[in-house]
């Protein structure tokens, strides 16, 4: 018995009999376990290795799908809404999709870089409430959003037999051009938002390692930089632009690569 097979057999018996955990908190838990480390028991001769070259290539190409929620982070304005008490709030999440090429580069055993252009679709949602006597119906606004996207990540794993966690971290420059210049007046959409945006990213996967490919799961957490609203008020209904301060755009990503 190896030093990993000692040291795993010790921890999964540490965890089923530690004390503070209730059954259902040791079940889910075991089940990462075992599905981390399985792979590295003392049965590992037994199990192939596939694919150790890819892991050799300085350059891996595949493609990306995903699915996404979109959301905001929004300042009101403190001066617009002790006026008019207008108070603009995040609504319903509406799922949205990812689609990408992924290009690999190598740089040693446990870094890589990655470069995933691509597009995404997706939709924003805001409500907006009012405590005044006379209140008026406020239109929740759905924004939609499709994105040019070329986000640039590094990549840090470490393999573990056919399975290799991961956490990256990067950069994202991402362009709407769904984002309209000008209001339609078909459309009751009173908010526009700027073209550009530069987001910051983290996140954590699974590569899992097959006879003829491989292919990760992965959860990662966008974050906008800057202001995205474009601070020019519809003409008819200007209060809806005008009570919010900021307006950041944040997304979660959950995707498939394959290679």
């Amino acid at each position: 018995m190896t030093e990993f097979d000692r040291f795993y057999y010790l921890g999964t018996l540490y965890l089923l009999n530690y004390p503070a955990m209730n059954t259902c908190l040791k079940t889910v838990c075991l089940a990462m376990v075992l599905m981390l480390f399985g792979p590295g028991m003392s049965g590992q001769n037994q199990i192939p290795f596939n694919g150790p070259w890819e892991d050799e290539k300085f350059f891996n190409a595949g493609y990306t799908l995903g699915f996404n929620v979109m959301t905001f982070d929004i300042d009101p304005s403190e001066h617009f809404t002790l006026t008019d008490s207008v108070y603009p709030a995040r609504g319903s999440f509406s799922p949205g999709l990812n689609i990408h090429l992924s290009l690999n580069f190598r740089l040693n055993q446990f870094f890589d870089i990655r470069l995933l252009p691509g597009i995404s679709f997706g939709q924003r949602n805001v409500k907006y409430s009012s405590d005044r006597v006379h209140d008026t119906l406020f239109t929740p606004q759905k924004v939609e959003s499709s994105f040019i996207e070329v986000p640039l990540q590094l990549k840090y794993g470490w393999r573990m037999q056919n399975v290799k966690p991961y956490v990256v971290g990067g950069i994202n420059y991402r362009y709407d051009f769904y984002a309209q210049k000008k209001y339609r007046l078909e459309r009751p959409v009173y908010l526009r938002l700027n073209k550009p945006d530069l987001y910051y990213e983290a996140g954590a996967g699974v590569s899992f390692y097959l006879s003829e490919i491989r292919f990760a799961l992965e959860l990662k957490m966008s974050n906008g930089i800057a202001d995205i609203l474009a601070h020019d008020p519809h003409p008819d209904y200007p209060e809806y632009c005008n009570t919010i301060e900021k307006l950041k755009s944040r997304i979660w990503v959950l995707s498939l690569h394959f290679e």
